[in-house]
């Protein structure tokens, strides 16, 4: 069955590395749960490829609404919940076969310039993908210049943060930033100008605010932990990532999982060898070119795939995995 485009006029979504992953995680068998269920290309890969069951978590309620109209060809092989993947282990309430993460942003929020999460079209400052909560908005009009520029750098990697930051405030004083251009264009102010080939000066800033606005890397982090619960022994986890910080989160978690963590200081004590929960079974797989010239967006995708152990799950402090933490001092 094709993918419907659930948005007139704009491009249908194509989910990312599906092939590989399909090829990384064979046989599909059993009871699988789609954290990330967006336009459901994974859940309709994984059902195709033979799993008895995908349970298809989202919390942005208009892509839970967009499926409605065609899960009834599953029948009870595919079950819809609204919801986060942090929660996993407790939605499915079932062990699982295997779990599928693609994080980030999907398509379809970027092409809804109403969203809020695109640099490209005018729309509110929103971003929330559960369509609640502190907007996008809130957090530029509301927060200190500190932790914006601390926002900035830590989930965006923006070097020129402080320059931005401080922007942004002068900016607001003289009448609230409640649009994506109009924040893009203070941005863009205070960077140089990009070259052929290189990304809008936004970019950095925009992808800094949403993980902001949808925690997304305390979700990754807790997530990644509800997966190592739910998974049966001999079961896959399989994540999509899109940029480095949260590839590095996913690799940092698989390498102490895994037990395959080494001492970072030589001079330290040796640390007792760690019994693997997770074995790796690939390296990063990245898209080739027949995928790339389908689907540019994949440029920055990488797939890493792991299966679990018998051992049983450890409790999981984030800062082990290098999850940035954003300091809570001046918040507002």
């Amino acid at each position: 069955m094709q993918d419907s485009d659930p948005l007139p006029g704009r491009q249908p979504h194509i989910p990312v590395l599906l092939r590989p992953l399909l090829a990384a995680v064979a046989p599909v068998q059993g009871v699988w749960l789609d954290g990330t269920f967006g336009a459901g290309g994974y859940a309709k890969g994984l059902l195709a490829a033979g799993a008895d069951k995908v349970i298809g978590i989202d919390r942005d309620p208009q892509a839970l609404e967009m499926a409605s109209h065609w899960t009834a060809d599953y029948g009870s092989r595919l079950q819809l919940i609204a919801g986060t993947f942090s929660d996993l282990d407790t939605i499915a309430a079932e062990p699982l076969d295997g779990v599928v993460l693609d994080l980030g942003v999907s398509s379809m929020q970027i092409d809804q310039p109403e969203r809020g999460f695109s640099f490209q079209k005018d729309g509110p400052l929103d971003m929330r993908m559960s369509q609640s909560g502190e907007s996008a908005a809130d957090i530029v009009n509301r927060a200190s210049e500190a932790t914006l520029a601390d926002i900035l750098y830590l989930y965006g990697e923006e070097r020129a943060s402080r320059r931005i930051a401080r922007a942004i405030v002068e900016q607001r004083a003289r009448e609230p930033i409640l649009t994506t251009l109009r924040l893009a264009e203070i941005v863009a102010k205070c960077l140089p100008r990009p070259k052929p080939g290189q990304s809008h000066p936004a970019t950095r800033s925009f992808q800094a605010l949403r993980i902001a606005v949808n925690e997304e890397y305390s979700e990754l982090a807790q997530g990644l932990a509800a997966a190592e619960r739910a998974l049966k022994p001999g079961g896959m986890l399989a994540v999509v990532t899109f940029h480095s910080t949260e590839d590095r989160i996913v690799k940092r978690f698989l390498q102490l999982a895994s037990g395959a963590d080494s001492n970072a200081n030589r001079y330290a004590p040796a640390t007792t060898q760690a019994v693997a929960r997770f074995t790796q079974t690939t390296k990063a797989i990245a898209a080739d070119d027949a995928e790339l010239a389908q689907n540019p967006r994949a440029r920055s995708a990488k797939l890493r795939v792991a299966r679990r152990t018998q051992a049983p799950a450890l409790t999981l402090d984030p800062a082990q995995i290098d999850v940035p933490q954003l300091s809570q001092k001046g918040r507002r």
